[in-house]
């Protein structure tokens, strides 16, 4: 199996497995090979025991918010022409459809007079097909940090028990996510966003995973095996785009529902640049960079019962335009570089 950074670098995979001279060999090889992705560890091999202590510069949230359910949730019933409106267009036209090497200005008038008129009409031809089916899995549950883990314990059966306070009873461990922290700096580490277990008071982790389902993946492969190569980049961006427009829009709906949305910008661009509480982490980015813990996200959520998505063997996401994350409330929980 191959996956390519944009539609071109897809391209340039399907000529050379196309050909008969060594580049369709050496295609071959790299898509035998396993690849192995950063983990976090608990010992570095040369140094010893891995630093641990929270960050002086996090400081504890001003409230702990309280989860409207604990437990796992799916949604289907979203609206495609809403979902349109939280697509991230620089994203889409210098990205996805390669205008990235254009200057400014030759930018500007190519959006205006050819690409945001084809998105329009692209977008209608979607929405009328059904081609692309929103489908969301997502979940909160108790949680603790401890040194470089957050701890996700199992949802209580009774819904309403309130964040930011010591529980009496017992509550089980269900898995730890180990995340790296930075080394030097603000020696930063998203387990940091969390209680540490020693407080005593329980936080809350929200997790979600969402797909635009696989008959986006069908018709691009359709496309490219017929030729038809411009629908197939117009049409393959489009549909990776709305995941992540997907993504942004159930995250703030998640806010929402943790009742700390009034901090979200009021306009939908700048929430493509973190304008609101906490922070939507994924994995295999630098702040949680071991694709592994896919699976651990998958025994909390079942997505492949719940929403049809699958990992591969490289953890990675099935069908393509499907995208997974981690969501931290904390306010000082941004994006950041371990």
């Amino acid at each position: 199996m191959f996956y390519a950074d944009d539609a071109f670098a897809g391209l340039h995979i399907m000529e050379d497995l196309a050909t008969e001279n060594g580049a369709r060999e050496t295609r071959i090889q790299e898509g035998r090979t396993v690849k192995e992705y950063s983990k976090a560890a608990a010992v570095d091999e040369e140094t010893g025991p891995v630093f641990a202590e929270r960050s002086p510069v996090v400081t504890d949230a001003p409230n702990i918010p309280s989860p409207p359910f604990w437990g796992v949730r799916v949604r289907k019933d979203y609206n495609l022409r809403e979902l349109f409106g939280y697509i991230n267009e620089t994203a889409l036209f210098k990205n996805q459809w390669q205008l990235k090497t254009a200057s400014q200005s030759d930018y500007v008038r190519l959006v205006d007079e050819k690409f945001r008129p084809i998105l329009r009409n692209l977008e209608d031809e979607v929405f009328e097909s059904g081609l692309f089916a929103p489908a969301v899995v997502y979940g909160f549950f108790p949680a603790q940090s401890d040194g470089n883990d957050v701890i996700v314990y199992e949802p209580p059966k009774a819904q309403a028990r309130p964040c930011g306070t010591r529980w009496e009873e017992n509550v089980p461990e269900v898995l730890r996510f180990t995340f790296p922290r930075q080394k030097e700096g603000r020696r930063l580490s998203i387990a940091d966003f969390f209680a540490p277990k020693s407080s005593g008071k329980m936080d809350v982790i929200g997790f979600s995973l969402v797909t635009i389902g696989p008959a986006a993946t069908v018709e691009t492969q359709r496309l490219f095996e017929g030729g038809e190569y411009t629908k197939y980049l117009y049409l393959h961006g489009l549909s990776v785009e709305t995941a992540e427009a997907l993504a942004e829009f159930h995250h703030k709906k998640m806010r929402e529902e943790l009742e700390i949305a009034g901090d979200d910008a009021p306009e939908i661009r700048d929430l493509f640049h973190q304008k609101y509480r906490g922070s939507r982490y994924s994995f295999g980015y630098p702040a949680c960079p071991n694709l592994e813990d896919q699976t651990k996200l998958f025994a909390l959520l079942k997505p492949e019962e719940n929403v049809g998505v699958r990992l591969t063997s490289a953890f990675l996401l099935e069908p393509e335009q499907s995208t997974s994350a981690i969501v931290v409330h904390h306010p000082g929980a941004k994006y950041f570089v371990v």
